[in-house]
């Protein structure tokens, strides 16, 4: 395993490398189909780094935590998904929106749901402070998001198993949530670099919301998400 120093270096150099664009272009960059178990002992990958996770696992069948999260300004309100109760919810977990793929990743729930947004709130999750989340938001022009911020200590993180407390950022998780605040489908990358498969938790919460898969949807199966529609 590398010394933290340089695998802090590595996130340092990953992070200068993005942008954020109001006109984005998708990159073709690998999508996981695994799954990493989340809590602590357990771990995800960064290179050629194992990074520990710490904090309660959460997995499907699990019902959300009580964690606050903080929302943008000039609201700075302490919520918790939990207050979503009566929705069902996609909750977009990334390490750092000033990376390429957590940007891609966040693009990718905003603009590619094909009108899932009508029927199912998207939510955006990382320790990025409030204000850099409103910077993100407003350059990407994105508005169909919810942007929480974990920012003020991993609580978050923590109560899902989620944090990865030597760089104090969340492990890459995507997470379908129902009305009745029950996790019914859950990814956690196991490679920090690479997508979570967005297209399979549009497909599954289109069916806890009980809505039809759109006849043009392509199949989850595709290697990458370097297209668009």
């Amino acid at each position: 395993m590398k010394p933290i120093h340089s695998i802090i270096l590595a996130f340092a150099t990953f992070f200068l490398t993005a942008c954020a664009t109001s006109g984005f272009t998708y990159k073709d960059f690998k999508v996981s189909k695994g799954n990493a178990e989340a809590g602590t002992g357990k771990t995800v990958v960064f290179g050629s780094s194992h990074l520990q996770l710490e904090g309660t696992p959460i997995k499907m069948g699990d019902t959300l935590r009580d964690a606050k999260l903080t929302t943008m300004p000039p609201g700075f309100k302490l919520v918790s998904l939990t207050d979503g109760k009566g929705k069902v919810r996609i909750v977009s977990i990334v390490p750092s929106l000033d990376t390429k793929v957590c940007e891609q990743q966040t693009h990718y729930l905003s603009e590619k749901n094909r009108g899932l947004d009508r029927d199912v709130q998207l939510i955006t999750v990382s320790v990025d402070t409030p204000f850099a989340q409103k910077r993100f938001a407003e350059e990407s022009n994105i508005r169909n998001v919810t942007f929480l911020s974990d920012y003020r200590g991993g609580d978050f993180g923590r109560a899902h198993g989620l944090l990865v407390p030597d760089l104090h950022l969340l492990a890459r998780s995507v997470m379908v949530v129902d009305k009745d605040n029950v996790v019914r489908y859950l990814q956690v990358v196991p490679e920090l670099a690479s997508m979570p498969d967005m297209e399979r938790a549009f497909e599954e919460a289109r069916k806890v919301a009980g809505l039809p898969q759109p006849a043009s949807a392509m199949s989850s199966s595709s290697g990458s998400m370097g297209w668009s529609y």
